[in-house]
This record gives structure tokens, C-alpha cells and sequence, in this order.
């Protein structure tokens, strides 16, 4: 016996779709000024809705920075899974971090303080950012745990230093600063950040 599965609603459709417009307008203003210099007032102006409107959605600028991690981890997420299996485990952490250049020269890596207690606690208490997190860095460590035990990576180091140096690159000011000189396209800041990152700065 089949299932018949309700549509949403044209009013469910609306709401689905101004609030797609919402995150994807957060996200575009997180990557250019950062999460404090933002304004719930500047993203209700983008998406073209009062700032009452947009709280039926998002009860607070953290939620709203939250929803946009979740959008930008949701993508990880997907692109992890689209890596081939058979590569060897450093060019797996390269096609990660490669790809999270890439969102972020594109504008589209929301840009979050470490240190906001307030931000921090609606991060904690989403669950479906800890969910995703977890799931990207179980996947991230598994990659890792494999390195050091082949000899791809230092074995000497701690995963989580491993781990949070990869992460790190989504936010790394060395992609700005290269721009900001006119000397290098993209693709050449990305795979500058990349021989850094993989091979250090000693000679070899």
C-alpha cells in the first residue's frame, strides 16, 4: 500500500522561501563584515521584510548566524561524501580544505567570533549544528586517524590539533592579505594556503 505524501502548502511554501532568502542573505553578510558588525535590521532590509517578520523566523541574531552554519556545514557535509573513497588520505584533507577556500574567496563562509559567549550558547544548544559538526568531524578524525597510522601525517601530533588546524583554514586572514596585493589569483591563494598548510614552511 502506497504512502501519499501531503504537499506543503502554498503558505508553507512561502514561508520556506523567505526564510531560504533570510539564510542565504545572513551568510552573504556574516562573510563580509562578521557576525558584530552585522544588524538584524540590515538583514530584514536585504531580504525586503520588516525586522518583526524576520523574528517569527529567527528569535535573535545568534539564531540567525546559527542557521547560516548549519546551511554552510550542511554543504561540507555533502562534498565530504562526494569524495572518492579510494584517494589517499592527505589528498582527502586537501579536497576538504580546497573546498572551504573556495566558499570562502566566493563570499559564502560565514565569518563568527570565537570568543561571543552568547553566540557560543545558541551553538551549543542547536542541535542540529552539534549533530553536523559531529558527524563532519567524526569523518575529518576517521581521515586523520588513518594518516598518522600510514605515515601520511605526523603521528606525533594530537588529533584535535590536526582537526582544528584544517578548520582553522575557513577562516584564515592569510586569504585577504593575498588578495589585498594583487599578486595572485585565486586559485594560486588557494593552493598557496594549501602548501603551507600540507608541506610547512621548511625546506624540503
Amino acid at each position: 500500500m502506497s504512502t501519499v505524501v501531503a504537499r506543503p502548502s502554498f503558505k508553507e511554501q512561502m514561508l520556506a522561501a523567505r526564510e531560504e532568502a533570510i539564510i542565504q542573505n545572513v551568510n552573504r553578510l556574516l562573510a563580509e563584515k562578521g557576525f558584530d558588525a552585522m544588524t538584524v535590521d540590515e538583514v530584514a532590509a536585504a531580504v525586503g521584510i520588516a525586522k518583526a517578520s524576520l523574528y517569527k523566523h529567527f528569535p535573535s541574531k545568534e539564531d540567525l548566524a546559527a542557521a547560516a552554519m548549519v546551511r554552510v556545514m550542511r554543504r561540507a557535509q555533502q562534498f565530504l561524501s562526494g569524495i572518492d573513497a579510494a584517494l589517499p588520505v592527505q589528498e582527502k584533507l586537501k579536497a576538504v580544505v580546497r573546498w572551504m577556500l573556495q566558499v570562502r574567496i566566493a563570499g559564502q563562509m560565514p565569518s563568527l567570533p570565537s570568543q561571543n559567549s552568547s553566540l557560543r550558547s545558541v551553538l551549543a544548544s542547536n542541535s542540529e549544528y552539534r549533530e553536523v559538526l559531529a558527524q563532519i568531524s567524526d569523518q575529518l578524525c576517521a581521515w586523520i586517524d588513518d594518516g598518522q597510522r600510514e605515515g601520511a601525517l605526523a603521528a606525533k601530533l594530537p588529533r584535535k590539533a590536526v582537526l582544528y588546524t584544517l578548520y582553522a583554514r575557513a577562516c584564515d586572514p592569510v586569504v585577504e592579505f593575498l588578495k589585498a596585493t594583487g599578486e595572485h589569483s585565486d586559485e594560486e591563494i588557494i593552493d598557496l594556503v594549501l602548501a603551507t598548510c600540507f608541506n610547512g614552511l621548511s625546506a624540503r
